[in-house]
């Protein structure tokens, strides 16, 4: 099934499929659920799911690719990612 997810920056479509498993249809219900939310919903699927799933979940979010996310989000990330992963 294809979605707006796809069309959002950093979301590819095997990304989009994990994302419409967890019960995110779309962009509006990512921007919802937020960012922390979905990368905790996708982890029910990929236990390991890496950082790099999180940046970009949230450049998805921002609009913007992953590598423009500001040092201070990144460090905010990183420090949910370490909590999330114990």
């Amino acid at each position: 099934m294809k979605t707006d997810l796809s069309l959002q920056p950093n979301i590819g479509k095997d990304t989009e499929a994990k994302l419409l498993e967890v019960g995110i249809l779309n962009y509006a219900e990512l921007q919802t659920v937020g960012t922390e939310q979905a990368f905790l919903r996708l982890q029910t699927l990929d236990p390991g799911a890496c950082i790099h799933l999180l940046y970009g979940l949230e450049g998805a979010i921002e609009g913007i690719q992953s590598t423009k996310l500001s040092a201070e989000k990144k460090q905010q990330l990183r420090e949910f990612h370490r909590m999330a992963n114990k």
